[in-house]
């Protein structure tokens, strides 16, 4: 391996490190899973995750058509044959690592009208953060990102900027300035202090602990991924592909 190559690598290991992911070690197997209570999710191997993060990072922002129902985001064509139902909270390590590797892969298979996925805004998280309340506190801001014009961007910014579990996290000007940053009409500050959609939150988490589809044996985790309203299969790699 080559110098740079080392140098390059390196670089991409403590950016990660520094987003609070620590990368999966090489084996003949692929890539180790991480786990958040019951849920395992086996990510790519570790060239592969470098990949995703360099992608992620440095890679135009996503675009697709979104609308909004309560606390889910349902976004792109709605007469796509595959539903994808992602369950997440902004405040989870795991749903930041599924952002990065299939975002773009989820973009192009709404742009090309194969899938649509419904994202569900939810908030388990809420005493991770200190002091509580950063899950609801982002999810609100997401939910008034659909009705500024820039949903797409934002939810892949909030993952990019997601604090750590512990931490404060970003306060509502801070949620109010990223959407400027990204462009968003209309009063978005307003709807950002208003914290509006807390009660459609508080309702989504509820039906999504009592969903037997997404909480199993009464077992709830973020995030939860459901593919025509059956558990997808997060351990075998080509998941996604198989319906894109």
């Amino acid at each position: 391996m080559t110098q740079s190559e080392r140098e390059r690598r390196a670089a991409a290991q403590a950016r990660l490190q520094a987003a609070g992911i620590t990368p999966p070690k090489k084996s003949g197997l692929g890539a180790r899973g991480v786990v958040i209570g019951a849920v395992v999710l086996v990510v790519a191997l570790a060239a592969g995750l470098y990949l995703a993060w360099q992608n992620y990072t440095a890679g135009a922002e996503p675009a697709y058509p979104v609308a909004r129902d309560g606390a889910v985001v349902r976004a792109g064509d709605q007469a796509a044959p595959v539903t994808i139902d992602v369950y997440e909270d902004y405040l989870c390590p795991t749903c930041q690592q599924f952002e990065r590797i299939y975002r773009d892969q989820l973009t192009r298979g709404m742009n090309e009208g194969k899938i649509k996925v419904n994202y569900h805004t939810i908030a388990i998280l809420d005493d991770r953060s200190a002091p509580p309340g950063y899950s609801t506190r982002a999810g609100n801001a997401a939910l008034c990102a659909v009705d500024a014009g820039i949903y797409p961007a934002y939810h892949s910014r909030l993952y990019v900027d997601q604090p750590r579990q512990g931490t404060a996290g970003l306060t509502i000007e801070q949620l109010t300035a990223l959407g400027t940053e990204l462009g968003a009409t209309g009063d978005f500050g307003g709807c950002v202090a208003a914290q509006g959609g807390t009660g459609s939150i508080v309702d989504a988490t509820d039906a999504a602990v009592a969903n037997p589809a997404a909480a199993p044996q009464g077992r709830f985790a973020t995030p939860t991924v459901l593919v025509d309203g059956r558990m997808a299969d997060l351990t075998n790699a080509d998941w996604l592909s198989d319906v894109t």
